[in-house]
């Protein structure tokens, strides 16, 4: 079997010979590891560094692309080479490396599709209060709509079958951490949590996060935008309800004074009563659309399976 370890870098020559010496040669149940680097449009030297310092494999994309967009090239080159099993890690050396063994492991054995390694937030003391709170608070949001229970779904430090990796396709091209859970599990993909060791002291400043406001508002984006692409039905049905809640009890306020003759003047509430009750209908209308067009994008992303396995197999 082949083990890929896949770097997504954007201009990261200074930590990536530390990162790239502390990968593993060899792991257990393995015949082959093998290291990817993913350029993805540094200004520095980070695709000469990579090829100086031991990477297999050197891509370079045009421009700056972004972390998920990188991360997709990634799996797709990893996948080419005939990857069984892809270990995605982060270039600044956060991550122990030597807990790669404890990511690939459950894929190997064919015990799961997907593997986070989830680090121990509470005891880091490179994250502010603020910081572990909204991790917490994100990490709930997004496990309640992938239906898992990941402690730190922002990890990057992750392991992935091939079948997986063929399955995958994330949209966003800010962060794929978020998007790939719940995709995982809406493609019935087998995804548990592992611990993992986080090595000590700040490499370099987030290129993620670079204040914790922008973050915030950039994850509730991504929260709010994965919850209209896979949970459409609910969202659209759930914003519809007050509307119609409040035009009924209206109606039912008017049809009581009607019923005690006192219905006289109360025209106002009624008009008010159509307005609200129509503006939830078209709600739920919307909310069957969308359905309706997250089934057809669920049929686009089996086609697009097949036509990637199909051209491997060839």
């Amino acid at each position: 079997m082949k083990l890929i370890i896949q770097i997504p870098c954007y201009n990261e020559e200074l930590t990536l010979p530390e990162t790239l010496a502390d990968l593993p040669r060899s792991v257990p149940g393995f015949d082959r590891v093998e290291v990817l680097v993913i350029d993805d449009g540094s200004g520095d030297r980070t695709a000469e560094v990579a090829r100086k310092n031991g990477a297999h494999h050197v891509i370079e994309l045009g421009g700056h692309q972004g972390l998920a967009r990188a991360f997709m090239a990634g799996l797709h080159e990893a996948v080419k080479l005939g990857a069984d099993v892809i270990v995605n890690t982060d270039a600044d050396n956060q991550y122990a490396a030597a807990d790669i063994i404890k990511l690939a492991e459950p894929v190997r054995r064919g015990e799961a599709d997907m593997v986070v390694g989830c680090r121990p937030i509470e005891k880091i003391g490179e994250f502010s209060p603020l910081k572990k709170c909204l991790q917490r608070i994100g990490s709930w949001a997004v496990c309640r709509a992938a239906s898992q229970n990941i402690p730190d779904v922002t990890s990057g430090f992750r392991a992935y079958s091939r079948e997986a990796a063929l399955r995958l396709d994330v949209h966003s091209s800010y962060t794929y951490t978020h998007e790939t859970i719940i995709q995982a599990s809406r493609k019935l993909l087998r995804v548990i949590p592992v611990s993992i060791r986080v090595n000590p002291g700040a490499r370099r400043p987030s290129r993620l996060v670079i204040g914790i406001w922008s973050y915030v508002k950039r994850s509730v984006a991504i929260i709010m935008r994965i919850y209209l692409m896979y949970e459409p039905l609910k969202v659209f049905s759930l914003a519809s309800l007050p509307f119609l809640a409040v035009g009924g009890a209206v109606i039912a306020r008017f049809l009581y004074y009607c019923s005690i003759g006192q219905g006289s003047g109360k025209i106002q509430s009624l008009i008010l009563a159509a307005a609200l009750v129509l503006v939830g209908f078209q709600i739920l209308l919307l909310a069957l659309l969308a359905d309706l067009i997250a089934a057809n994008r669920r049929i686009l992303e089996d086609i697009q399976y097949q036509v990637r396995k199909n051209k491997l197999d060839h």
